[in-house]
């Protein structure tokens, strides 16, 4: 793990609420109405990567999904997200990882990734997580990315970030997923600004 790169995230999630940080969302739209069409059973096993404060876990224990896994380079962000939850969140499983090199042990029928990709900005980075995706999905999987789009930000939280299209999207993940669906997506941050994003939702071929 990048300690220099988990320190920044320690430090964001520890001098900030939810409510100030530019990717906060009261409720995650457009994650879950790409989630809703695809009517998944309540047993399937699900990842958020990099999930920090997200409210998406919230929607997904509401709805009563049983098999629920958050994945966070920031022990903060996971620690104020569990005691958020509460009794609520007790089956939820909770991994402190890099996205750069997280490896899973298990797999998943189900991948979210909302602004944790485009921060992979190294080759070695983004091939392991491509990687990592293939090996780690179950049969008839899918998975959801959302990342800054062309003409949205260049950084973020000061960091570099890498802009995505929906085609861009497609020729990364072409070894093991199809694109079955994207939208562009405008969010409104807390003071106002517009960013512009890239939702793909892509599907297992393996």
């Amino acid at each position: 793990m990048n300690k220099d790169l988990k320190a920044h995230w320690e430090k964001v999630y520890q001098t900030k609420s939810f409510e100030e940080l530019s990717w906060f969302q009261e409720k995650p739209e457009t994650s879950i109405q790409f989630f809703e069409k695809l009517n998944l059973p309540k047993t399937d096993s699900i990842i958020d990567m990099g999930s920090g404060e997200s409210r998406f876990v919230d929607y997904l224990l509401d709805k009563g999904y049983e098999h629920i896994t958050l994945v966070d380079i920031s022990e903060e962000a996971l620690s104020k997200t569990k005691a958020r939850l509460g009794e609520k969140g007790k089956s939820v499983k909770y991994i402190i990882a890099d996205a750069g090199t997280f490896k899973a042990i298990e797999k998943y029928d189900f991948w979210h990734d909302r602004a944790t990709f485009h921060f992979l900005t190294e080759i070695t980075e983004i091939e392991h997580y491509t990687q990592n995706i293939c090996r780690s999905l179950n049969a008839g999987a899918h998975f959801l990315i959302g990342t800054f789009a062309e003409g949205g930000p260049k950084k973020c939280s000061g960091l570099e970030i890498t802009q995505y299209s929906a085609d861009d999207l497609s020729e990364v993940f072409a070894r093991c997923l199809t694109q079955k669906k994207s939208n562009k997506v405008n969010h409104t941050t807390s003071d106002g600004t517009v960013q512009k994003f890239t939702f793909c939702l892509f599907k297992y071929d393996g």
